[in-house]
């Protein structure tokens, strides 16, 4: 019989000469190759004539599509539009389809055909596609607190069989509830590829607590080996609420406020977004004055010391801060620049007013000194006077007020002298006080010549004192007058020409002791120890002639 017309009787008599061998069923994934193994053993078959594929149309209709003779070992391929190209019969009868689509899922029955019987093998091809990776479209740019928000849309692509997707809150998994969560789900199947694309939206009544919360989803699908899932990159939304405290803060470049600052009032609302304009309220002011959140005060005085407050322009949450306007302030009496004549007494004194307690510092000269007290002024006292005084506890905070003492009087000179190591030079030293600075001049008597001075050097405030060299021929007279506007004094030295050393003179202010008046009184004493001894002779003689 031809296998033609053995084939035509067979398949007609299947059901009376069909062997099962059970059911068996091919996993394939979408666009990969699937190979449908025959289910037998072709070395158990004897007398095989060739080996034949056919799948099962859902009317019940079969479809031939692939034949392979074992005699010639030659495969044809039956004319179905669907499966051109795209199949492969190996030797073993193993029905390889290229490119699986989800319509190669279908009941596909391997024909073994021998001159007795046909061995029929059925086997069910089930097409698995994992979905593209789920993404969260149409995200809102905030949520709000108190009311329902759209969170997005979450879209799977191109799954096979369907899938479910889930929406999770931080891993938590989200389900509709009343007041919470909203969740509307739906599915399409592409009518041309037979796959799905599933969609998921989701509405959610957010808090404060969800501050940044991740939001995502997943998709949860089918493959050959199970169940699988797929998320979504998370997303974090802005959260808007409304403010529920306000508080104000006070920005000064140092930690305390002195009189002359600026500072700056920072009024803060803990709502998202923070409210942008407030109310201030200085004080003793019952009007607030609308600002944004920042209100500059400059050069800020002593009487704005008080109670600051802003609120939201409902003039609802009212915060407040204490500010302190720290200040000082100090007299001195007498200040300025002060004259005084020498022997007078001067009160002085230094008042600090401050908004804390001070402390005060004298100064002369850029020394530190106690407070001065001037009963019998002197030279000496003339200076600059400082008082000085600083808040303790608010850097930056100083005063200072200068006193400028000038302590006049006419001159005092005194005269002093001595012989020099060489024994021919002689060495007159004047001391002169006085303000203003006196003028000094020496003259000798001897010849009438102004005698020079070395440079006068200052022995301290208002003291002076210089040298005058000389190598006298003959005894002479030194004189020196010290003047100024309010006086003259001169005082007079005798210089003896003799060369042997002389103690140096005592300071001499009355201008009566000198060396002229010195010898004088020599010859007197020298004359009357002369009479004396006289006198004495005389009244020995006398005695012994009587």
């Amino acid at each position: 019989m031809a296998a033609s017309a053995f084939l035509t009787v067979c398949v007609l008599c299947a059901a009376t000469l069909r062997t099962g061998f059970g059911l068996h069923t091919v996993n394939a994934i979408y666009g990969e190759t699937i190979d449908i193994p025959c289910g037998h053993s072709q070395d158990k078959i004897n007398g095989l004539m060739f080996g034949k594929w056919k799948y099962e149309q859902p009317d019940g209709n079969a479809v031939s599509v692939a034949t392979r003779s074992a005699v010639k070992n030659r495969t044809s391929f039956d004319d179905v539009p669907e499966y051109n190209g795209r199949l492969d019969l190996s030797e073993n009868y193993t029905l390889s389809i290229s490119k699986g689509r989800i319509s190669d899922e279908k009941r596909f029955v391997c024909m073994l055909i021998t001159e007795e019987t046909v061995f029929e093998v059925p086997t069910v091809v089930k097409v698995f596609k994992p979905p593209s990776k789920p993404e969260i479209t149409n995200q809102p740019t905030f949520m709000e607190t108190g009311k329902l928000n759209t969170v997005g849309d979450c879209v799977a692509k191109d799954s096979y069989p369907d899938a479910n997707i889930t929406w999770y809150r931080n891993s938590q998994a989200l389900v509709s509830a009343d007041g919470v969560a909203s969740i509307v789900s739906s599915k399409e199947r592409n009518s041309t590829s037979g796959l799905h694309n599933i969609h998921s939206s989701l509405q959610y009544m957010s808090t404060k607590n969800d501050i940044d919360a991740e939001f995502s989803c997943a998709v949860t699908y089918y493959m050959p080996n199970g169940i699988a899932v797929m998320e979504s990159d998370p997303v974090i939304f802005d959260i808007y609420y409304p403010t529920e405290k306000v508080t104000i803060h006070v920005q000064s470049p140092k930690k305390t406020i002195k009189e002359g600052d600026n500072i700056t009032l920072k009024c803060i609302g803990n709502g998202n977004p923070p409210p942008q304009e407030f109310l201030f309220y200085l004080p003793g002011q019952e009007e607030g004055i609308r600002s944004t959140s920042a209100y500059l005060i400059t050069d800020i005085k002593r009487n704005a010391t008080g109670d600051y407050k802003c609120s939201l322009l409902n003039k609802v949450m009212i915060a407040s801060t204490m500010v302190t306007v720290h200040y000082l302030d100090l007299s001195l009496t007498p200040s300025g620049d002060i004259t005084k004549q020498i022997g007078d007494s001067l009160s002085v004194s230094c008042i600090p007013s401050a908004s804390k307690n001070v402390s005060v510092t004298w100064m002369k000269n850029q020394k530190i000194l106690t407070q001065p007290t001037f009963t019998n002024l002197q030279f000496r006292d003339s200076g600059v006077y400082e008082c000085e005084t600083s808040l303790l506890e608010v850097d930056g905070l100083r005063r200072k007020k200068t006193l400028r003492l000038t302590v006049e009087g006419k001159p005092r000179i005194k005269l002093s002298k001595k012989t020099n190591a060489d024994g021919k030079s002689k060495t007159i030293v004047y001391e002169v006080d006085g303000f203003p600075k006196p003028e000094v001049q020496c003259v000798s008597l001897g010849n009438g010549l102004y005698l020079n001075k070395t440079e006068e050097t200052t022995l301290s405030n208002g003291r002076y004192s210089a040298k005058i060299i000389i190598s006298p021929e003959e005894n002479v007279t030194i004189i020196c007058s010290a003047e100024n506007k309010l006086g003259r004094e001169s005082h007079s030295l005798n210089i003896s020409a003799i060369r042997i050393p002389e103690p140096v003179e005592p300071n001499d202010r009355s201008g009566e002791s000198n060396d002229h008046a010195k010898l004088i009184v020599g010859i007197v004493v020298g004359l009357l120890l002369a009479a004396l001894v006289a006198g004495l002779a005389y009244w020995i003689y006398s005695k012994r002639s009587r």
